[in-house]
């Protein structure tokens, strides 16, 4: 059994939840990160119940500052993370006619600016490691955008090139950065069960896949770079 320690922003009952208890099963030491504290003694109660060391800090996605501030207690408490997840999403519903700039402003800031943000404050320390993953929750919406989801295509697709220009500088230097780009509701009991994608975001991890996973029904999973 391997061990380690995984980052995850934007922790939920869903994907992230999920990501946990498959890296918690190969000895990965879980840190969630959410701006409800009542969230996150719920999910962290749940992962130590299936016998998974977990935590959870208080942190807020679209602010740098609280993002600084939960990654620097992290550190403190737990070390370096081995593992990044940036799960964090918004997504402002309407056509872009109707879309006000402020919301837009507001949902690239936690689906983009919050992703890169969390990826500046671990990076340093898992270049002087000498590795590292790098790993964010992406949407077929970055690919095919619909017009009553316009805000979040637009950040998806910012999220997508994040991703692709993050591989480009940090893989030469020996780090591992993915994203599982999904193409369908997440639902348990279906072919986007949170188990079932939580797999991709392992074998972005150790290498079985690079880049891009396209987790779409029907087609096979892409280790494609993320263009």
């Amino acid at each position: 059994m391997t061990s380690g320690l995984v980052a995850i922003v934007g922790a939920g009952p869903g994907i992230s939840t999920a990501v946990a208890r498959r890296f918690g099963a190969e000895g990965f030491t879980a840190v969630l990160l959410s701006r409800t504290r009542s969230s996150l003694d719920r999910e962290v109660a749940n992962l130590q119940a299936a016998g998974i060391e977990a935590h959870g800090l208080v942190a807020d996605a679209a602010d740098p500052r609280s993002l600084s501030a939960a990654f620097a207690r992290l550190e403190d408490e737990h070390g370096t993370p081995d593992v990044l997840l940036y799960n964090a999403g918004a997504n402002t519903i309407g056509d872009p006619t109707a879309l006000a700039v402020e919301d837009l402003i507001d949902d690239f800031t936690v689906n983009v600016a919050g992703a890169l943000t969390s990826a500046q404050l671990l990076v340093p320390g898992m270049l002087e490691r000498g590795h590292g993953t790098l790993l964010f929750t992406g949407g077929m919406l970055a690919v095919n955008p619909v017009v009553s989801r316009a805000s979040a295509a637009i950040s998806k697709a910012g999220l997508r090139n994040l991703v692709a220009t993050l591989g480009d500088e940090l893989v030469p230097q020996g780090l591992r950065v993915g994203t599982v780009t999904i193409g369908g509701v997440v639902r348990a009991g279906t072919f986007f069960d949170p188990d079932l994608i939580a797999e991709s975001f392992w074998d972005l991890h150790t290498g079985k896949e690079t880049g891009e996973v396209q987790y779409v029904e029907g087609m096979e999973k892409s280790g494609a770079a993320a263009r």
